[in-house]
């Protein structure tokens, strides 16, 4: 696979994957964008393309880890205190991500097909980033009432996780839905990104599974020089984009990715209505 290939695919997914956007909409269009203009959105058999998929995932996983290293400590600290009776705030917190997590886990591996047979179309993808950038938009209006995690419920977990479910269509954007549904509970914005960004190490190490499943039943399990380099850059890219994010959030709001989402839906919208283009990548 060409550098400059393997580059603009690795700066797509781990600039994404984490901002409120949709990262798997962005890589459709992105492969989409590569045909286009005569480039190969991918080289090599299936499993190498599988392989370059999930190094790619690890990466931008492994840069969500690193940031939020100080509460991934505290989550293995809470099994710990939990496994002891001891309770105590890092095990309600480590409680609070995996009921968060339970629903797509469910909805994803009882939908994966969906996610990649019948979703990928340009028109889904132009309305789920338009309709739910405005949703975004209209969360981020909310009154602000919770700040930490110890204000939190069960209940707040469990919301935010059943519609982290609706991610599985290409457009929605996973950090984007569960940053909408924390605003809309009343988590102020550093808060409903961070919590947003906690439950991605659980899902994407769920999603890592099934692809690697996938990649082991292809045959060909090796990671090529092209998954190396493209997951080393993802990793690069998503960790200065989440420490961005972050930093932003602390003193501005989600309007930026709000106009980005309805600006790019409605470029999407017009493609697909006014010229009827309709790739098939």
């Amino acid at each position: 696979m060409p550098l400059s290939v393997i580059l603009f695919l690795a700066a797509v997914q781990g600039v994404t994957e984490f901002l409120p956007i949709s990262s798997s909409a962005h890589l459709i269009l992105a492969r989409d964008f590569l045909v286009g203009l005569g480039f190969p959105a991918a080289e090599g058999t299936a499993a190498d393309m599988l392989a370059f998929d999930v190094a790619l995932h690890i990466g931008t996983l492994a840069a969500v880890v690193i940031y939020f290293w100080r509460d991934v400590g505290e989550m293995i600290g809470g099994l710990f205190d939990g496994v002891a009776g001891r309770g105590g705030p890092r095990f309600r917190l480590l409680v609070l991500v995996v009921v968060a997590t339970i629903p797509i886990v469910i909805v994803g591996f009882a939908a994966k097909n969906l996610v990649t047979d019948v979703f990928r179309a340009t028109e889904i993808i132009a309305w789920t980033t338009l309709l739910f950038g405005v949703l975004l938009w209209v969360s981020d209006r909310r009154p602000t009432v919770k700040r930490t995690t110890d204000d939190m419920t069960l209940w707040d977990a469990l919301i935010v996780g059943g519609m982290q479910c609706l991610a599985i269509v290409p457009g929605v954007s996973r950090s984007g839905i569960c940053m909408t549904a924390g605003r809309f509970l009343g988590f102020d914005r550093p808060l409903s990104a961070r919590f947003a960004l906690l439950l991605a190490i659980p899902t994407i190490n769920a999603a890592g599974l099934l692809a690697g499943i996938d990649l082991r039943r292809a045959g060909d399990a090796q990671i090529t020089a092209d998954a190396l380099l493209g997951g080393g850059l993802a990793f690069a890219f998503a960790f200065i984009a989440v420490a961005l994010m972050m930093r932003w959030l602390r003193r501005a709001s989600y309007t930026p990715f709000v106009i980005y989402r309805i600006a790019l839906g409605l470029i999407l919208l017009g493609l697909v209505y006014g010229t009827g283009w309709s790739p098939t990548v």
